[in-house]
Protein backbone atom coordinates (compact mmCIF):
# COMPACT_ATOMS: atom_id res chain seq x y z
CA UNK A 1 0.00 0.00 0.00
CA UNK A 2 1.69 3.36 -1.13
CA UNK A 3 1.60 6.30 1.25
CA UNK A 4 -1.38 9.13 0.42
CA UNK A 5 -0.28 11.45 -2.24
CA UNK A 6 -0.48 15.35 -0.81
CA UNK A 7 -2.16 17.30 -3.90
CA UNK A 8 -2.84 20.75 -3.96
CA UNK A 9 -4.67 23.22 -5.55
CA UNK A 10 -4.83 26.51 -6.90
CA UNK A 11 -7.74 28.11 -9.09
CA UNK A 12 -7.04 32.05 -11.06
CA UNK A 13 -8.97 34.82 -11.08
CA UNK A 14 -11.43 33.65 -13.78
CA UNK A 15 -10.20 30.38 -13.98
CA UNK A 16 -9.29 27.15 -13.86
CA UNK A 17 -8.71 25.08 -10.74
CA UNK A 18 -5.61 23.26 -11.26
CA UNK A 19 -3.22 20.91 -9.21
CA UNK A 20 -0.52 22.24 -8.32
CA UNK A 21 1.65 19.55 -7.41
CA UNK A 22 4.41 18.53 -10.06
CA UNK A 23 3.58 15.17 -11.96
CA UNK A 24 6.41 13.01 -14.09
CA UNK A 25 3.87 13.48 -16.63
CA UNK A 26 1.00 16.28 -16.90
CA UNK A 27 -1.67 14.45 -18.50
CA UNK A 28 -2.14 10.82 -16.75
CA UNK A 29 -1.90 8.59 -14.14
CA UNK A 30 1.25 5.83 -14.29
CA UNK A 31 -0.97 3.05 -15.42
CA UNK A 32 1.63 -0.73 -15.90
CA UNK A 33 0.56 -2.32 -18.61
CA UNK A 34 -0.78 -5.71 -18.41
CA UNK A 35 1.56 -9.13 -18.55
CA UNK A 36 2.29 -10.70 -22.16
CA UNK A 37 1.40 -14.01 -21.47
CA UNK A 38 3.96 -14.82 -23.63
CA UNK A 39 6.87 -13.66 -21.33
CA UNK A 40 5.69 -15.60 -18.58
CA UNK A 41 8.81 -14.75 -16.77
CA UNK A 42 9.18 -11.36 -17.44
CA UNK A 43 7.01 -8.03 -16.64
CA UNK A 44 6.80 -5.22 -18.85
CA UNK A 45 7.29 -2.04 -16.55
CA UNK A 46 5.95 1.56 -16.88
CA UNK A 47 8.62 4.43 -15.56
CA UNK A 48 7.11 7.62 -14.41
CA UNK A 49 9.52 9.46 -15.86
CA UNK A 50 10.40 7.44 -19.05
CA UNK A 51 8.61 8.03 -22.35
CA UNK A 52 8.84 4.48 -23.24
CA UNK A 53 8.05 0.53 -21.12
CA UNK A 54 11.34 -1.44 -19.57
CA UNK A 55 11.15 -4.97 -19.84
CA UNK A 56 13.04 -6.25 -16.37
CA UNK A 57 13.19 -9.95 -15.10
CA UNK A 58 10.76 -11.18 -12.89
CA UNK A 59 8.91 -14.13 -10.85
CA UNK A 60 5.41 -12.00 -10.48
CA UNK A 61 2.49 -13.82 -11.46
CA UNK A 62 -0.13 -11.49 -11.20
CA UNK A 63 -0.47 -7.40 -11.05
CA UNK A 64 -3.23 -5.80 -9.44
CA UNK A 65 -4.05 -2.39 -9.64
CA UNK A 66 -6.50 -0.49 -7.54
CA UNK A 67 -9.06 2.25 -8.53
CA UNK A 68 -7.64 5.68 -8.48
CA UNK A 69 -8.79 8.99 -9.28
CA UNK A 70 -7.40 11.02 -12.58
CA UNK A 71 -4.76 13.32 -11.63
CA UNK A 72 -6.22 15.38 -13.79
CA UNK A 73 -9.34 17.08 -12.65
CA UNK A 74 -9.74 20.56 -13.87
CA UNK A 75 -12.77 22.48 -11.90
CA UNK A 76 -12.75 25.85 -12.51
CA UNK A 77 -12.69 26.71 -8.63
CA UNK A 78 -13.11 31.32 -8.05
CA UNK A 79 -13.54 32.66 -5.22
CA UNK A 80 -16.76 34.91 -4.58
CA UNK A 81 -15.62 38.53 -4.54
CA UNK A 82 -16.02 41.12 -6.37
CA UNK A 83 -15.58 39.12 -9.22
CA UNK A 84 -12.67 37.05 -8.90
CA UNK A 85 -10.33 39.24 -7.83
CA UNK A 86 -9.97 36.41 -7.02
CA UNK A 87 -9.92 34.93 -9.45
CA UNK A 88 -7.99 33.16 -7.00
CA UNK A 89 -5.77 30.49 -5.00
CA UNK A 90 -7.39 28.41 -3.29
CA UNK A 91 -6.60 26.78 0.02
CA UNK A 92 -4.02 23.52 -0.67
CA UNK A 93 -6.35 20.88 -0.17
CA UNK A 94 -5.02 17.31 0.02
CA UNK A 95 -6.60 14.42 -2.27
CA UNK A 96 -5.52 11.36 -1.25
CA UNK A 97 -5.01 8.58 -3.55
CA UNK A 98 -4.28 4.63 -3.17
CA UNK A 99 -2.85 2.29 -5.49
CA UNK A 100 -2.57 -1.72 -4.14
CA UNK A 101 0.17 -3.75 -5.91
CA UNK A 102 -0.36 -7.48 -5.24
CA UNK A 103 3.74 -8.58 -6.38
CA UNK A 104 6.91 -10.20 -5.24
CA UNK A 105 9.42 -7.77 -4.81
CA UNK A 106 10.27 -6.38 -8.01
CA UNK A 107 14.60 -6.30 -8.90
CA UNK A 108 16.11 -2.88 -9.77
CA UNK A 109 16.06 -1.77 -13.17
CA UNK A 110 19.14 -2.38 -15.62
CA UNK A 111 19.94 1.04 -16.08
CA UNK A 112 19.63 4.43 -13.30
CA UNK A 113 16.70 6.27 -14.51
CA UNK A 114 16.86 9.80 -15.07
CA UNK A 115 16.31 12.45 -12.79
CA UNK A 116 13.57 15.10 -13.67
CA UNK A 117 14.15 18.47 -12.33
CA UNK A 118 11.20 19.22 -9.70
CA UNK A 119 9.78 22.45 -10.45
CA UNK A 120 8.09 24.84 -7.49
CA UNK A 121 4.52 25.33 -8.11
CA UNK A 122 5.39 29.16 -8.75
CA UNK A 123 7.65 28.68 -11.38
CA UNK A 124 5.09 26.84 -13.28
CA UNK A 125 2.06 29.27 -12.51
CA UNK A 126 4.08 32.30 -13.04
CA UNK A 127 7.02 32.40 -14.21
CA UNK A 128 7.26 29.70 -17.36
CA UNK A 129 4.12 31.42 -18.43
CA UNK A 130 6.44 34.14 -19.61
CA UNK A 131 8.00 37.43 -18.20
CA UNK A 132 6.66 39.51 -20.78
CA UNK A 133 2.55 38.16 -21.19
CA UNK A 134 0.08 40.46 -22.21
CA UNK A 135 -1.23 40.30 -18.39
CA UNK A 136 2.41 41.51 -17.53
CA UNK A 137 2.10 44.02 -19.64
CA UNK A 138 -0.88 45.74 -19.34
CA UNK A 139 -0.23 45.62 -15.72
CA UNK A 140 3.41 47.99 -16.74
CA UNK A 141 1.15 50.17 -19.63
CA UNK A 142 -1.32 50.74 -15.86
CA UNK A 143 1.30 51.18 -13.63
CA UNK A 144 3.13 53.85 -15.94
CA UNK A 145 0.52 55.73 -17.32
CA UNK A 146 -0.89 56.49 -13.54
CA UNK A 147 2.59 56.91 -12.23
CA UNK A 148 3.68 59.35 -14.95
CA UNK A 149 0.54 61.27 -14.40
CA UNK A 150 1.44 61.41 -10.48
CA UNK A 151 5.10 62.65 -11.42
CA UNK A 152 3.83 65.36 -13.46
CA UNK A 153 0.91 66.40 -11.37
CA UNK A 154 3.92 66.56 -7.96
CA UNK A 155 5.96 68.66 -10.28
CA UNK A 156 3.04 70.81 -10.77
CA UNK A 157 2.95 70.43 -14.86
CA UNK A 158 -0.64 68.64 -14.00
CA UNK A 159 -2.47 70.72 -11.93
CA UNK A 160 -5.69 69.53 -11.76
CA UNK A 161 -4.32 66.23 -11.13
CA UNK A 162 -2.35 68.04 -8.28
CA UNK A 163 -5.79 69.22 -6.95
CA UNK A 164 -7.79 66.27 -7.17
CA UNK A 165 -5.07 63.38 -6.67
CA UNK A 166 -8.38 61.40 -4.43
CA UNK A 167 -10.23 62.02 -8.12
CA UNK A 168 -8.08 59.61 -9.71
CA UNK A 169 -7.64 57.01 -7.29
CA UNK A 170 -11.50 56.37 -7.56
CA UNK A 171 -11.44 56.43 -11.36
CA UNK A 172 -8.64 53.40 -10.75
CA UNK A 173 -10.60 51.71 -8.42
CA UNK A 174 -13.85 52.03 -10.80
CA UNK A 175 -10.86 50.68 -13.15
CA UNK A 176 -10.41 47.17 -11.53
CA UNK A 177 -13.64 46.80 -10.64
CA UNK A 178 -15.31 46.86 -13.88
CA UNK A 179 -12.54 44.21 -14.65
CA UNK A 180 -14.13 42.02 -12.07
CA UNK A 181 -17.35 43.01 -12.68
CA UNK A 182 -19.32 40.11 -14.07
CA UNK A 183 -22.54 41.63 -15.54
CA UNK A 184 -19.88 43.94 -17.07
CA UNK A 185 -17.88 41.53 -18.77
CA UNK A 186 -20.30 39.34 -19.50
CA UNK A 187 -21.61 42.79 -21.81
CA UNK A 188 -17.64 42.90 -22.90
CA UNK A 189 -17.66 39.65 -24.14
CA UNK A 190 -20.74 39.28 -26.21
CA UNK A 191 -20.01 42.65 -27.71
CA UNK A 192 -16.89 41.03 -28.64
CA UNK A 193 -17.98 37.87 -30.44
CA UNK A 194 -20.59 39.84 -32.17
CA UNK A 195 -18.07 42.66 -33.58
CA UNK A 196 -14.58 39.95 -33.71
CA UNK A 197 -16.59 36.87 -34.91
CA UNK A 198 -17.30 37.70 -38.61
CA UNK A 199 -15.80 35.76 -41.38
CA UNK A 200 -13.69 38.75 -42.85
CA UNK A 201 -12.29 39.69 -39.59
CA UNK A 202 -7.95 38.80 -39.80
CA UNK A 203 -7.18 35.76 -37.08
CA UNK A 204 -4.29 38.10 -35.73
CA UNK A 205 -6.97 40.52 -34.30
CA UNK A 206 -9.54 38.14 -32.91
CA UNK A 207 -6.27 36.64 -31.29
CA UNK A 208 -5.28 39.80 -30.31
CA UNK A 209 -9.04 40.06 -28.33
CA UNK A 210 -8.80 36.97 -27.02
CA UNK A 211 -5.41 37.30 -25.45
CA UNK A 212 -6.73 41.23 -23.99
CA UNK A 213 -10.05 39.77 -22.56
CA UNK A 214 -8.12 36.77 -21.01
CA UNK A 215 -5.52 39.08 -19.46
CA UNK A 216 -7.69 42.04 -18.23
CA UNK A 217 -6.42 41.01 -14.77
CA UNK A 218 -3.63 42.94 -15.57
CA UNK A 219 -5.38 46.45 -15.59
CA UNK A 220 -7.14 44.87 -12.38
CA UNK A 221 -3.66 45.09 -10.83
CA UNK A 222 -2.13 47.84 -11.85
CA UNK A 223 -5.34 49.78 -10.97
CA UNK A 224 -5.26 48.47 -7.63
CA UNK A 225 -1.61 49.35 -6.89
CA UNK A 226 -2.18 52.94 -8.88
CA UNK A 227 -5.14 53.98 -6.34
CA UNK A 228 -2.83 53.33 -3.65
CA UNK A 229 -0.22 55.53 -5.06
CA UNK A 230 -2.67 58.46 -5.81
CA UNK A 231 -4.37 58.14 -2.70
CA UNK A 232 -1.01 58.65 -0.83
CA UNK A 233 -0.35 61.47 -2.99
CA UNK A 234 -3.21 62.79 -1.58
CA UNK A 235 -3.04 62.15 1.95
CA UNK A 236 0.69 63.82 1.73
CA UNK A 237 -1.05 66.65 0.35
CA UNK A 238 -3.89 67.10 2.35
CA UNK A 239 -1.12 66.55 5.57
CA UNK A 240 0.70 69.64 4.28
CA UNK A 241 -2.65 72.42 4.05
CA UNK A 242 -3.84 70.24 7.54
CA UNK A 243 -5.61 74.27 7.59
CA UNK A 244 -7.88 73.28 5.01
CA UNK A 245 -9.25 69.70 6.19
CA UNK A 246 -10.61 68.34 9.06
CA UNK A 247 -8.66 65.31 11.23
CA UNK A 248 -11.97 63.08 10.64
CA UNK A 249 -11.23 63.48 6.85
CA UNK A 250 -7.56 62.64 6.80
CA UNK A 251 -8.38 59.77 9.51
CA UNK A 252 -11.09 58.21 6.52
CA UNK A 253 -8.84 58.48 3.94
CA UNK A 254 -5.69 57.22 5.93
CA UNK A 255 -7.93 54.16 6.84
CA UNK A 256 -8.75 53.39 2.93
CA UNK A 257 -5.38 53.49 2.35
CA UNK A 258 -4.63 50.96 5.24
CA UNK A 259 -7.45 49.02 3.68
CA UNK A 260 -6.35 48.90 0.25
CA UNK A 261 -2.90 47.82 1.21
CA UNK A 262 -4.05 45.18 2.99
CA UNK A 263 -6.00 43.90 0.25
CA UNK A 264 -2.86 44.16 -2.46
CA UNK A 265 -0.85 42.43 -0.12
CA UNK A 266 -2.98 39.57 0.83
CA UNK A 267 -3.20 39.26 -3.51
CA UNK A 268 0.43 39.27 -3.60
CA UNK A 269 0.97 35.82 -5.91
CA UNK A 270 3.01 33.80 -2.70
CA UNK A 271 0.11 34.69 -0.30
CA UNK A 272 -2.59 34.00 -2.63
CA UNK A 273 -0.57 30.88 -3.23
CA UNK A 274 -0.13 29.64 0.04
CA UNK A 275 -3.16 31.54 1.92
CA UNK A 276 -6.34 31.27 -0.18
CA UNK A 277 -8.73 31.99 2.25
CA UNK A 278 -7.25 34.74 3.76
CA UNK A 279 -6.96 36.37 0.31
CA UNK A 280 -10.33 36.18 -0.61
CA UNK A 281 -11.98 36.96 2.92
CA UNK A 282 -9.31 40.21 3.42
CA UNK A 283 -10.43 40.99 -0.57
CA UNK A 284 -13.82 40.48 0.36
CA UNK A 285 -14.69 42.27 3.64
CA UNK A 286 -11.62 45.14 3.38
CA UNK A 287 -12.94 46.00 -0.27
CA UNK A 288 -17.18 46.30 1.79
CA UNK A 289 -15.04 48.03 4.51
CA UNK A 290 -13.59 50.85 1.94
CA UNK A 291 -16.46 51.39 0.07
CA UNK A 292 -18.82 52.51 2.87
CA UNK A 293 -15.41 54.71 4.15
CA UNK A 294 -15.32 56.07 0.71
CA UNK A 295 -18.76 57.02 0.47
CA UNK A 296 -18.20 58.65 4.47
CA UNK A 297 -14.76 60.20 2.69
CA UNK A 298 -16.92 61.65 0.00
CA UNK A 299 -19.61 63.20 2.33
CA UNK A 300 -17.25 64.73 4.75
CA UNK A 301 -15.36 66.07 1.56
CA UNK A 302 -18.04 67.91 0.06
CA UNK A 303 -19.81 69.07 3.41
CA UNK A 304 -16.86 70.54 5.07
CA UNK A 305 -16.11 74.32 4.75
CA UNK A 306 -12.69 75.32 5.87
CA UNK A 307 -13.64 78.83 6.44
CA UNK A 308 -15.79 77.92 9.37
CA UNK A 309 -13.95 74.46 10.36
CA UNK A 310 -17.80 72.99 10.24
CA UNK A 311 -19.81 70.95 8.31
CA UNK A 312 -22.54 72.03 6.61
CA UNK A 313 -26.12 70.40 6.38
CA UNK A 314 -27.30 71.01 3.04
CA UNK A 315 -24.87 69.21 0.64
CA UNK A 316 -27.70 67.44 -1.67
CA UNK A 317 -27.06 69.58 -4.16
CA UNK A 318 -23.34 69.96 -4.18
CA UNK A 319 -22.57 66.04 -3.77
CA UNK A 320 -24.72 65.12 -7.15
CA UNK A 321 -22.51 67.84 -8.76
CA UNK A 322 -19.77 66.34 -8.02
CA UNK A 323 -17.81 63.80 -10.32
CA UNK A 324 -16.79 61.40 -6.94
CA UNK A 325 -20.36 60.89 -6.20
CA UNK A 326 -21.19 59.09 -9.21
CA UNK A 327 -17.94 57.42 -10.22
CA UNK A 328 -18.59 55.65 -6.62
CA UNK A 329 -22.17 55.21 -6.88
CA UNK A 330 -21.05 53.20 -9.89
CA UNK A 331 -18.83 51.21 -7.88
CA UNK A 332 -21.42 50.54 -5.56
CA UNK A 333 -23.90 49.24 -8.22
CA UNK A 334 -21.15 47.29 -9.95
CA UNK A 335 -20.56 45.04 -6.10
CA UNK A 336 -24.27 45.08 -4.93
CA UNK A 337 -25.28 43.65 -8.26
CA UNK A 338 -23.84 40.16 -8.41
CA UNK A 339 -25.18 40.04 -4.89
CA UNK A 340 -28.72 40.84 -5.69
CA UNK A 341 -28.66 37.52 -7.95
CA UNK A 342 -28.24 35.14 -5.38
CA UNK A 343 -30.81 32.93 -4.72
CA UNK A 344 -30.93 29.07 -2.93
CA UNK A 345 -32.08 26.88 -5.48
CA UNK A 346 -33.10 23.02 -5.38
CA UNK A 347 -30.18 20.67 -6.90
CA UNK A 348 -30.04 17.30 -7.67
CA UNK A 349 -26.50 15.63 -6.87
CA UNK A 350 -24.96 12.52 -7.90
CA UNK A 351 -21.92 10.75 -7.52
CA UNK A 352 -20.87 8.78 -10.69
CA UNK A 353 -17.87 7.46 -8.56
CA UNK A 354 -15.84 8.57 -5.55
CA UNK A 355 -14.19 10.96 -7.57
CA UNK A 356 -16.40 13.05 -8.70
CA UNK A 357 -19.57 14.65 -9.03
CA UNK A 358 -22.50 15.67 -11.20
CA UNK A 359 -25.02 19.33 -9.63
CA UNK A 360 -27.85 19.35 -11.70
CA UNK A 361 -30.06 23.24 -12.11
CA UNK A 362 -33.12 24.30 -13.73
CA UNK A 363 -32.88 26.07 -16.83
CA UNK A 364 -30.67 25.76 -20.10
CA UNK A 365 -27.60 27.46 -20.54
CA UNK A 366 -25.17 28.95 -23.29
CA UNK A 367 -22.18 27.25 -24.68
CA UNK A 368 -18.96 28.82 -23.02
CA UNK A 369 -20.58 29.95 -20.05
CA UNK A 370 -19.64 29.31 -16.07
CA UNK A 371 -21.55 30.02 -12.98
CA UNK A 372 -21.14 29.48 -9.23
CA UNK A 373 -22.45 27.77 -6.43
CA UNK A 374 -21.69 27.95 -2.42
CA UNK A 375 -22.96 26.46 0.60
CA UNK A 376 -22.04 29.42 2.59
CA UNK A 377 -22.74 32.67 0.64
CA UNK A 378 -20.74 35.08 2.69
CA UNK A 379 -17.89 32.41 3.00
CA UNK A 380 -16.90 30.74 0.13
CA UNK A 381 -17.76 30.63 -3.83
CA UNK A 382 -17.09 27.65 -6.20
CA UNK A 383 -16.79 28.82 -10.26
CA UNK A 384 -17.29 25.56 -13.03
CA UNK A 385 -17.43 25.08 -16.46
CA UNK A 386 -21.43 24.30 -17.31
CA UNK A 387 -22.84 21.76 -19.20
CA UNK A 388 -26.21 22.71 -20.66
CA UNK A 389 -28.47 21.22 -23.94
CA UNK A 390 -29.45 24.75 -24.39
CA UNK A 391 -33.19 22.74 -23.21
CA UNK A 392 -34.45 22.34 -19.70
CA UNK A 393 -31.77 21.83 -17.62
CA UNK A 394 -28.01 22.43 -17.09
CA UNK A 395 -25.30 21.11 -14.96
CA UNK A 396 -21.75 21.31 -13.17
CA UNK A 397 -19.11 18.14 -13.06
CA UNK A 398 -16.95 18.75 -9.91
CA UNK A 399 -13.85 16.68 -9.51
CA UNK A 400 -13.71 15.29 -5.54
CA UNK A 401 -10.59 17.08 -4.47
CA UNK A 402 -11.17 19.93 -2.16
CA UNK A 403 -13.09 19.70 1.02
CA UNK A 404 -16.25 20.93 -0.84
CA UNK A 405 -16.10 18.72 -3.63
CA UNK A 406 -15.65 16.62 -1.61
CA UNK A 407 -18.85 16.89 0.46
CA UNK A 408 -20.82 16.44 -2.99
CA UNK A 409 -20.07 13.41 -3.11
CA UNK A 410 -20.02 11.73 0.87
CA UNK A 411 -23.46 13.95 1.87
CA UNK A 412 -24.92 15.44 -1.66
CA UNK A 413 -26.83 18.81 -0.43
CA UNK A 414 -30.32 19.17 -1.56
CA UNK A 415 -29.77 22.95 -2.05
CA UNK A 416 -27.17 25.25 -3.23
CA UNK A 417 -26.96 29.40 -3.32
CA UNK A 418 -25.68 30.50 -6.91
CA UNK A 419 -25.26 33.34 -8.83
CA UNK A 420 -28.01 33.38 -11.38
CA UNK A 421 -25.87 35.77 -13.49
CA UNK A 422 -23.60 33.26 -14.95
CA UNK A 423 -20.30 35.25 -16.61
CA UNK A 424 -18.54 34.29 -19.62
CA UNK A 425 -14.68 33.05 -19.36
CA UNK A 426 -12.31 32.23 -22.02
CA UNK A 427 -14.22 29.36 -23.59
CA UNK A 428 -17.08 31.93 -24.52
CA UNK A 429 -15.02 33.28 -27.04
CA UNK A 430 -14.41 30.03 -28.87
CA UNK A 431 -17.64 31.39 -30.92
CA UNK A 432 -15.32 34.23 -31.94
CA UNK A 433 -13.74 31.58 -34.46
CA UNK A 434 -14.13 29.49 -37.19
CA UNK A 435 -12.87 26.19 -36.44
CA UNK A 436 -11.58 25.61 -33.21
CA UNK A 437 -9.78 23.01 -31.21
CA UNK A 438 -10.47 22.21 -27.81
CA UNK A 439 -8.39 20.58 -25.38
CA UNK A 440 -9.58 19.40 -21.87
CA UNK A 441 -7.77 16.91 -19.56
CA UNK A 442 -10.28 15.31 -16.72
CA UNK A 443 -13.45 16.93 -15.47
CA UNK A 444 -12.16 19.92 -17.34
CA UNK A 445 -14.36 18.26 -19.87
CA UNK A 446 -17.19 19.98 -18.54
CA UNK A 447 -16.31 23.68 -19.78
CA UNK A 448 -16.61 22.40 -23.38
CA UNK A 449 -19.28 19.56 -23.89
CA UNK A 450 -21.82 21.88 -24.53
CA UNK A 451 -20.39 23.18 -27.71
CA UNK A 452 -21.47 19.24 -28.69
CA UNK A 453 -24.51 19.37 -27.48
CA UNK A 454 -25.99 22.36 -28.93
CA UNK A 455 -25.33 24.72 -32.07
CA UNK A 456 -22.94 27.17 -32.01
CA UNK A 457 -20.92 29.81 -34.31
CA UNK A 458 -17.36 27.54 -34.54
CA UNK A 459 -16.34 24.28 -35.80
CA UNK A 460 -15.10 22.35 -32.85
CA UNK A 461 -13.31 19.40 -32.84
CA UNK A 462 -12.85 18.17 -29.22
CA UNK A 463 -9.86 16.32 -27.59
CA UNK A 464 -10.33 14.96 -24.08
CA UNK A 465 -7.50 12.89 -22.17
CA UNK A 466 -9.02 11.07 -18.87
CA UNK A 467 -8.60 8.14 -16.82
CA UNK A 468 -11.50 5.68 -16.61
CA UNK A 469 -14.04 7.65 -18.49
CA UNK A 470 -17.51 5.28 -17.53
CA UNK A 471 -15.91 4.88 -13.85
CA UNK A 472 -14.91 8.13 -13.06
CA UNK A 473 -17.20 10.84 -15.10
CA UNK A 474 -20.40 8.07 -15.50
CA UNK A 475 -22.28 6.68 -18.51
CA UNK A 476 -23.94 10.02 -19.32
CA UNK A 477 -20.95 12.19 -19.76
CA UNK A 478 -19.10 9.18 -21.56
CA UNK A 479 -22.49 9.53 -24.17
CA UNK A 480 -22.24 12.73 -24.72
CA UNK A 481 -19.19 12.43 -26.04
CA UNK A 482 -19.21 9.55 -27.71
CA UNK A 483 -21.17 9.22 -31.15
CA UNK A 484 -19.24 11.69 -33.12
CA UNK A 485 -16.67 11.03 -35.87
CA UNK A 486 -12.88 10.25 -34.75
CA UNK A 487 -11.63 13.55 -36.85
CA UNK A 488 -14.51 15.62 -34.56
CA UNK A 489 -13.89 13.99 -30.97
CA UNK A 490 -11.12 12.13 -29.36
CA UNK A 491 -11.32 10.89 -25.97
CA UNK A 492 -7.98 9.14 -24.79
CA UNK A 493 -9.17 7.00 -22.05
CA UNK A 494 -5.43 6.63 -20.37
CA UNK A 495 -6.69 3.35 -18.53
CA UNK A 496 -7.05 1.67 -21.32
CA UNK A 497 -4.62 3.43 -23.83
CA UNK A 498 -1.84 4.74 -21.62
CA UNK A 499 -0.10 7.86 -21.11
CA UNK A 500 0.16 10.06 -24.35
CA UNK A 501 2.31 13.03 -25.54
CA UNK A 502 -0.68 15.83 -25.02
CA UNK A 503 1.06 18.20 -26.67
CA UNK A 504 2.03 16.18 -30.60
CA UNK A 505 -1.76 15.03 -30.31
CA UNK A 506 -2.91 18.51 -30.09
CA UNK A 507 -0.95 19.74 -32.49
CA UNK A 508 -1.57 16.68 -35.13
CA UNK A 509 -5.47 17.17 -34.30
CA UNK A 510 -5.20 21.12 -34.91
CA UNK A 511 -3.40 20.65 -38.65
CA UNK A 512 -5.65 17.55 -39.58
CA UNK A 513 -8.98 19.98 -38.72
CA UNK A 514 -8.01 22.74 -39.86
CA UNK A 515 -7.91 25.35 -36.71
CA UNK A 516 -7.80 28.26 -36.49
CA UNK A 517 -6.80 28.55 -33.02
CA UNK A 518 -6.46 25.79 -30.29
CA UNK A 519 -7.80 26.60 -26.40
CA UNK A 520 -6.65 23.98 -23.72
CA UNK A 521 -8.13 23.53 -20.12
CA UNK A 522 -5.33 21.68 -18.11
CA UNK A 523 -3.18 21.60 -15.36
CA UNK A 524 -0.61 24.70 -15.38
CA UNK A 525 2.19 22.45 -16.35
CA UNK A 526 -0.31 20.44 -18.71
CA UNK A 527 -1.62 23.82 -20.39
CA UNK A 528 2.08 25.57 -20.81
CA UNK A 529 3.28 22.50 -22.50
CA UNK A 530 -0.10 22.32 -25.20
CA UNK A 531 -0.04 25.83 -25.50
CA UNK A 532 3.41 26.23 -26.43
CA UNK A 533 3.93 23.29 -28.82
CA UNK A 534 1.01 24.73 -30.55
CA UNK A 535 2.32 28.22 -30.71
CA UNK A 536 5.74 26.57 -31.73
CA UNK A 537 4.08 24.92 -35.02
CA UNK A 538 2.34 28.04 -35.69
CA UNK A 539 -0.87 27.55 -34.90
CA UNK A 540 -2.20 30.13 -31.76
CA UNK A 541 -3.21 28.69 -28.35
CA UNK A 542 -4.87 29.84 -25.02
CA UNK A 543 -4.78 28.21 -22.02
CA UNK A 544 -5.50 29.05 -18.07
CA UNK A 545 -3.13 31.88 -16.99
CA UNK A 546 -2.53 33.06 -13.23
CA UNK A 547 -5.39 35.95 -12.86
CA UNK A 548 -7.10 35.18 -15.88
Amino acid sequence: MQNPEITGRFSSCRGVSFEIKPHPDPFAITSPPLEDPSYPASIRLWLPWSRSSKVAPSSITSLRSGSRVSSHFCDLDLDGNNEDVDDSLKALEECQEQEEIKSGPAPPPSSKPPTKTKESRLSIILLDQGLFTVYKRLFVVCLSLNITGLVLAATGHFPFGRKRAAFFSIINILALTLCRSEAFLRVVFWAAVKVFGRQWIPLPLKTAVTALLQSLGGVHSGCGVSSIAWLIYAIVRTLKHRDNTSSEITAVASTILFLLCLSSLAAFPLVRHMHHNVFERTHRFAGWTALALLWAFIVLTISYDPETKSYGNQIGTRLVKQPEFWLTMTITVLIILPWMTVRRVAVKVSAPSGHASIIKFQGGVKPGILGRISPSPLSEWHAFGIISDGKGEHMMLAGAVGDFTKSLVSDPPSHLWVRQVHFAGLPYLVNMYKRVLLVATGSGICVFLSFLLQPCAAEVCLLWVAKGVEQNFGMQIKEWASGYPKEKVIVHDTAVLGRPNVSEMSVDAAKRWGAEVVIVTSNPEGSRDVVNACKGAGIPAFGPIWDS
